[in-house]
């Protein structure tokens, strides 16, 4: 993977037109790309339903052990990559998806149970430290009038994995019709395009070597000293503000393993990688709506996040009640022969496809404000680091205790009420921390200017140094004019 990281690094300057390949908008781009081919693929098959299989109490066990692992290396995934930075964090955490498609591979193939649950535990550590490293890149490398589209343009091409990866699932299996789980051909598709994602890690820049549109730099540094990394890990949670927004953090993924325990209730295999299809476009449009909403209303920012808020409370509050008169038309049975198995084009299939499509689209809007209030709070990537660290464990301690549940076969209506009452509770909080959103952290945080930097530091921490940038700092001044005029703040 060495040559893969000393390309992007020679890449650091390139310039096609007005695009840098060092510019924030490339690097969130790319981290996208990095997320359709490893958590976008494990989502899309996530939703066609226990993972593909049929043993869905297997599954759900294993991804209770999956989100515990996931919740304890998160706590500290931020600390690991602020000491070993964001290229290496990243790499190591993509390397547990193409594992954990290979426990679900031999589940299917030899019903070997045991290796499946010790893959997800993989998958669950490594997967805490590439969220950590993904919600870095993405909130702190942005400029802050750019952090909700940000978000947006992320979720859009990480859902996007989800969404290709449902459609070659339904495009092996279509002739399927009475197939009860996914086909292993759907297995081998994903793990190829899983482990070239984890090649693609090697293309995201450390943030020393991003320059802003407005010519600010992220920060210097790639990683920090570990006594300052430790003293600044206890120090966060002396902040009002993390313990007001866990309860939306533990509610954020609480509702996947009752709607991933459903789908296998309700449709067959070929109608499973259907509905897989739908929800993940239910999150790419969600993720675009509410990115380009929070950055697109002409107010100030505290303002466009209550705005943000009160929309995400309407929809949850409608989305999740009408989902109470659907559940109450079937019970979970200890027999699967008794369950619906419907076909795409029978009985209420496509009014459960309506309605999972937009428990997807509420979920990105209910992540997308959680994204927007920690990026709101700083523009530091070690804090912003050491946040979506605390935010991953606490919302992967929510979803193995739902995927807990689940595995205990709790009634499906038990656990559709309890995921819908997590996230009622948790929005007055997340209200609390949003009225202490300031329009600006810049001068706060004391902002690094490229022409504020000695020329010698800055050779040292971008190559091409002070001359490249200052060109690109120029041309943002000269188009400047043009940004005011279209009124973005």
């Amino acid at each position: 993977m060495g040559r893969f990281a000393e390309v992007a690094d020679r890449l650091a300057n390139l310039k096609i037109g007005n695009i840098r390949y060092n510019s924030p908008a490339v690097q969130v781009f790319l981290m996208g790309f990095v997320c359709f081919l490893t958590p976008g693929m494990f989502n899309a098959l996530s939703n066609l339903g226990a993972g593909g299989a049929q043993d869905v109490p297997l599954v759900s066990a294993t991804n209770s052990f999956l989100y515990a692992m996931f919740c304890v290396v998160g706590f500290f995934s931020g600390s690991i990559h602020n000491l070993i930075g964001s290229r290496l964090t990243l790499f190591i955490g993509a390397c547990g998806y193409p594992i954990y498609v290979g426990g679900l591979w031999a589940l299917q193939v030899h019903q070997v149970r045991v290796f499946l649950i010790i893959s997800g535990g993989v998958l669950g550590a490594c997967a805490g430290l590439l969220w950590t490293a993904q919600g870095t890149v993405m909130m702190a490398y942005p400029m802050e009038k750019d952090k909700g589209r940000a978000f947006g343009i992320f979720w859009a091409i990480f859902s996007t994995g989800a969404v290709v990866g449902a459609s070659v699932a339904l495009g092996i299996q279509w002739k399927e019709k009475d197939m009860p789980n996914v086909s292993t051909g759907v297995y081998l598709a994903f793990l190829i395009l899983m482990l070239v994602g984890v090649a693609a890690t090697q293309l995201i820049l450390p943030a020393k070597y991003i320059v802003r549109q407005d010519g600010t730099l992220v920060e210097l540094e790639d990683t920090i000293p570990a006594k300052a990394e430790i003293r600044a890990f206890f120090a966060q949670f002396k902040d009002w503000r993390m313990l007001a927004l866990f309860p939306m953090f533990f509610a954020s993924n609480y509702f996947y393993a009752y709607q991933g325990s459903v789908v296998p209730f309700i449709f067959n295999g070929r109608s499973r990688a259907l509905s897989s299809l739908i929800t993940n476009l239910g999150a790419v449009v969600g993720g675009l709506f509410v990115g380009f909403l929070l950055d697109l209303i002409p107010a100030k920012r505290r303002t466009r996040a209550i705005i943000g808020w009160t929309v995400v409370f309407i929809f949850v509050g409608c989305v999740w009640g009408g989902g109470i008169h659907f559940q109450r038309q079937f019970q979970r049975v200890d027999n699967p022969e008794d369950s619906w198995r419907l076909d795409y084009n029978e009985g209420q299939a496509s009014e459960a496809y309506g309605l999972l499509f937009m428990y997807y689209f509420t979920d990105s809007l209910f992540q997308g404000l959680a994204y927007y209030i920690m990026a709101s709070l700083s523009n530091d990537p070690f804090k912003l680091a050491r946040m979506t660290g605390y935010y991953k464990g606490v919302q992967s301690a929510g979803a193995a205790i739902s995927f807990g549940m689940d595995a205990v076969k709790t009634p499906y209506l038990t656990e559709h009420l309890v995921s819908w009452l997590l996230m009622f509770c948790s929005m007055p909080l997340a209200l609390l921390v949003i009225r202490t959103i300031k329009d600006s952290n810049y001068e706060d945080e004391q902002t690094i200017h490229v022409e504020d930097v000695p020329p010698e530091k800055l050779h040292a921490a971008i190559p091409g140094g002070h001359h490249a940038h200052m060109e690109d700092v120029e041309a943002v001044s000269e188009t400047k004019s043009d940004e005011e005029r279209f009124g973005r703040s």
